[in-house]
């Protein structure tokens, strides 16, 4: 059974850093892309960083470049987002997603975009506040 299950999240005061993890069960990472999302009550899930399987290139939101940075560790089957200088605009729950097909990972990795081929973790929250 495929599978994806985020850590890392909590409380965390303005500035400081934290490391998200994504680990997936059912299949090897190394032949997805897996891309980070957040999501806000009220409204929609959005992209924030990608990872892609084949060359690791990445790409950022705007938003977040230089802030986050992606990484993916395929012996332990693991992608990882490390968070610095959080802001409380950060504040949101962090999902990861997974892709196999070139559309898919066009649409997730290039243009941070959700698609219906996306599996999902559960989310783990973040909560930015002094």
């Amino acid at each position: 059974q495929v599978q994806l299950v985020e850590s890392g999240g909590g409380l965390v005061q303005p500035g400081g850093p934290l490391r998200l993890s994504c680990a997936a069960s059912g299949f090897g990472l190394d032949y997805y892309a897996i891309g980070w999302f957040r999501q806000t009550p009220g409204k929609e899930r959005e992209g924030v960083s990608c990872i892609v399987n084949n060359n690791g290139e990445t790409n950022y939101a705007d938003s977040v470049a230089g802030r986050f940075t992606i990484s993916r560790d395929n012996a332990k089957n693991t992608v990882y987002l490390q968070i610095d200088s959080l802001k409380p605009e950060d504040t949101a729950d962090y999902y990861c997603g997974a892709v196999h097909d070139a559309r898919s990972r066009q649409a997730m990795c290039v243009r941070l975009r959700v698609v219906d081929t996306i599996v999902w973790g559960k989310g783990t929250p973040v909560t930015v506040s002094s």
